[in-house]
């Protein structure tokens, strides 16, 4: 079966160019590519220059994602501010890894385990949603961190899995240095930042297992260069037939 992925920092709905809320231009760019699954970073709770919208559910429910599952990452003064995975498929084993590097900002990781459903078959999909620090160092650490942490080491390698979200990688170096050694293909650079003129591709799609790219870019409507100061990247995949393997390895 074929799946569309989209992952978007979203600013908390905040617009690059004008700073104004305006939570519609996130609904109507996510919309108009209809993926099935949708990663966000940025994603606001109950802080007041939002409404005091709990935006997981708030777009979740505009969108019409029946699935939803968010963490906070950062606190601010009243509420706070995380990342979050919409899904038309099922979730559970919802696991958040502390990412974060002292005394540099908090950043977490949010893994999910979908169920896709497709011609009386259910598959495996894992994914993983992140955003990376600003420092070289640090993302380095992190993304180590992360493909460290059982919820992925311990996966079978056919089992179909994705990681992605706003790398903060201005150089590119973290396929070469740390996702390909672990088996990871990418998907491409496709740039993202800043939305109104994008010249940095800080937004990546990884991938391994029983998964085969098709097709992926940037989502350049005009709402998406004013929605964010990012634009969304959006991802295609062949989800592979499943090769049996032993019963006690996961995935």
């Amino acid at each position: 079966m074929k799946i569309r992925l989209l992952t978007y920092n979203i600013h908390k709905a905040i617009g690059g160019i004008d700073r104004k809320y305006r939570p519609q231009r996130i609904i109507d760019t996510v919309n108009h590519y209809a993926a099935d699954i949708v990663l966000l970073q940025e994603v606001d709770d109950a802080v007041p220059r939002s409404s005091y919208h709990r935006q997981v559910d708030f777009l979740g429910a505009e969108l019409g994602y029946k699935y939803r599952v968010y963490q906070q990452n950062v606190k601010v003064r009243r509420g706070g501010y995380g990342n979050a995975i919409l899904s038309h498929f099922p979730m559970d084993e919802i696991t958040d890894i502390d990412l974060t590097i002292p005394p540099k900002k908090r950043r977490r990781a949010l893994v999910a385990r979908l169920h896709l459903r497709a011609a009386g078959h259910t598959r495996t999909l894992v994914i993983a949603n992140i955003h990376l620090g600003l420092a070289g160092f640090e993302r380095n650490m992190q993304a180590k961190r992360l493909l460290n942490h059982p919820s992925l080491a311990q996966l079978r390698a056919a089992t179909p899995t994705i990681v992605a979200g706003d790398f903060n990688d201005v150089w590119g170096s973290l396929g070469k240095k740390i996702f390909e050694p672990a088996a990871f293909k990418t998907i491409g650079e496709y740039k993202s930042f800043p939305a109104v003129y994008p010249v940095r591709a800080l937004d990546h799609v990884f991938f391994r297992g029983e998964l085969k790219f098709c097709t992926a870019f940037s989502g350049r409507t005009k709402i998406a260069h004013e929605a964010s100061d990012h634009l969304p990247i959006i991802a295609e995949f062949e989800v592979l037939a499943e090769h049996e393997s032993s019963s006690n390895e996961q995935g």
